[in-house]
């Protein structure tokens, strides 16, 4: 039988929660290491427990919907694509629990350095997940290739990161130890940039059953 419209609006609306879990999550983990609010990073990990949740209940919805309604075509890829989503949801939110660990320890030691890119990548890494999933509940094309677009622009702050972060260190060998803690949280944040392509991705296969995994920007902009 036909997967039911308030099937879908609730999956959707369950998949919106715990996007906006996960964004809260990634912009609070940050917050908390510049900041230097261990308050903060505390509630982000214990904040994990209710995404862990979500990502389990949309499996247990997208499996149940498979199960009963059978769906094919365009139904199948939408059904297929949330369950894929949450998982890299799920990935995004432990590496936002990753950044908060860190923040616990950097906020014991004297501060390194000012947060300039650090903050950048943070935002622009929310924007990322946002609009992904906006792309997902409004099959919009146009914005999912968007997405996979500004992932260079994360690889390219977590590089000028990691660029600065050694210079530091080999100046300053007392620097290391707090040093190589930023750079864990830099690269934290690129990987999350490269699970909010993930999702964008899928969106693509969602809209047009098109793989667009090891296609070119350019291949992946005829698309649109």
């Amino acid at each position: 039988m036909p997967v039911r419209a308030e099937d879908y609006r609730t999956l959707r609306e369950n998949l919106l929660t715990m996007a906006s879990l996960v964004q809260t999550s990634i912009r609070e983990s940050v917050r908390s290491l510049v900041e230097r609010d261990s308050d903060a990073a505390r509630a982000v990990i214990d904040g994990d427990r209710l995404i862990n949740a979500y990502d389990v209940k949309i499996d247990e919805e997208c499996i149940n919907l498979l199960a009963l309604s059978q769906p094919m075509g365009k139904d199948l890829r939408v059904i297929t694509t949330a369950m894929k989503i949450t998982t890299d949801l799920e990935r995004i939110a432990d590496n936002a629990v990753n950044i908060a660990e860190r923040a616990l320890e950097l906020n014991q030691e004297p501060l390194l350095k000012p947060y300039i890119d650090i903050p950048r990548m943070s935002e622009i890494s929310q924007n990322m997940v946002k609009n992904a999933i906006d792309a997902y509940l409004r099959e919009d094309m146009v914005l999912a290739v968007d997405v996979i677009k500004q992932d260079d622009q994360i690889d390219d702050l977590n590089e000028a990161v990691l660029f600065e972060l050694t210079f530091i260190m080999t100046q300053d060998p007392a620097t290391v130890s707090r040093a190589m803690k930023i750079s864990y949280v830099s690269k934290y944040l690129e990987r999350i940039g490269d699970h909010a392509t993930n999702i964008a991705e899928m969106v693509v296969y969602m809209i047009k059953g098109r793989i667009i995994r090891h296609m070119t920007p350019a291949e992946i902009e005829k698309l649109r």
